[in-house]
């Protein structure tokens, strides 16, 4: 029987505990199992770097949600696109990004990888042109983000894969702005998701976390060979938190996308907003690719203020419902300034984001409540 996303959300990899009926799984916080005699494992399990019951029911679960063949949870997203570049790279190979990638992201490539022989190139991912034309025939990984992080920009996910493939690479998608329960880039092309699942995922602040859930198994046999290898696992503690999260993870979006179309339209006509970056509004240039292609807009806008930066980060410094913090995704509202803090590592590249941006990640509060609070921030 194929059950809809809110039943796998709370049920896929999470059946009731067979010894005591239990309908949420158990916290295995164990690191080592009791063998039936040598090499006799319980179910495959013999050391929690390699598996874990609790983990391998977040695994199943983010795989059914995003409809691929294998799932990994890791210790973090950037963990999770470690282990994706040494699974799929080599020293010589290339990868595209895109021009205003999130800031961990370009600086795992640009500080990190390209160390060990591995260089990139960033092409404005809107332009389908611009990324036929950044691939080489070294080129490995078309990687996308899609909205982008800060900027909010839209990829034709189905576009781009056909053009990584063309050229030989494979098309790995961040859905981590979108969701699974907005977009499931799998089935566009994708061939691999990966996930920050400590923002909506998880969407409670209270755990860090990454995933990579891939379209094809052999794929994922590598990754999880790689995952076991290099280590850096999710905990069965984050595990239980991120599934916890996870149950609500479609109302809790659908309540995102509600407020954050609400202040998308209250900046758009704010005259101390010069622009906004929102692909929910029709004048947004990625609106009818993201239209297709997501299920709504989700929780996530930046926006320019009159007067540069210092006025953007009194903006920031001024509000009090939403947090002045970093990252996103959580049921509370969350403020910040792109240039000085998220993507602070991209200052004077060619991913360097406008000083006078502004990012907001919406929570689920009251909307009216949120609305009052930009309007003090904003003057």
């Amino acid at each position: 029987m194929t059950h809809g996303f809110d039943t796998l959300a709370i049920h896929a990899g999470q059946e009731p505990d067979p010894r005591t009926g239990a309908v949420v799984v158990p916290i295995y916080q164990t690191s080592t199992y009791k063998q039936d005699g040598v090499g006799g494992l319980r179910e495959g399990y013999e050391y929690s770097r390699s598996a874990n019951p609790t983990r391998t029911a977040l695994e199943e679960c983010l795989q059914a949600l995003e409809g691929g063949q294998r799932g990994l949870a890791f210790a973090s997203g950037l963990a999770a696109e470690d282990a994706l570049i040494r699974t799929v790279c080599k020293p010589g190979d290339h990868v595209v990004i895109p021009d205003d990638a999130y800031g961990g992201t370009f600086r795992l490539f640009a500080k990190v990888a390209e160390r060990w022989g591995i260089s990139w190139t960033s092409a404005k991912l809107s332009d389908v042109a611009a990324v036929r034309a950044a691939i080489r025939p070294e080129t490995k990984i078309v990687w996308v983000e899609t909205p982008t992080n800060p900027l909010l920009g839209i990829a034709d996910i189905a576009a781009l894969a056909g053009v990584a493939h063309e050229g030989g690479a494979k098309l790995v998608v961040d859905n981590t702005f979108a969701s699974p329960y907005l977009q499931q880039p799998l089935s566009h092309g994708a061939d691999v998701v990966v996930h920050s699942t400590t923002k909506y995922v998880g969407g409670h602040s209270d755990v860090v976390g990454g995933a990579l859930i891939a379209a094809d198994a052999g794929l994922g046999e590598e990754l999880a060979y790689h995952q076991n290898a290099m280590g850096a696992v999710a905990g069965p503690f984050d595990a239980w938190l991120t599934l916890r999260g996870i149950k609500t993870l479609a109302v809790r979006m659908e309540r995102h996308s509600d407020n954050a179309e609400r202040i998308a339209e209250y900046l758009v006509r704010h005259p101390k907003v010069h622009t906004v970056y929102y692909p929910g509004l029709p004048e947004h240039p990625g609106h009818e690719i993201a239209a297709k292609q997501m299920h709504r807009f989700g929780g996530m806008i930046s926006f320019r203020v009159q007067g540069g930066e210092q006025a953007a980060v009194e903006v920031c410094n001024r509000a009090t419902l939403f947090t002045l913090g970093e990252s996103l995704g959580g049921v509370e509202s969350l403020i910040e300034h792109p240039g000085r803090m998220t993507h602070a590592s991209v200052a004077g590249t060619s991913l360097e984001v406008p000083a006078d941006l502004v990012r907001l990640s919406v929570g689920i509060e009251t909307v009216d409540d949120l609305l009052a609070d930009l309007a003090e921030a904003l003057g």
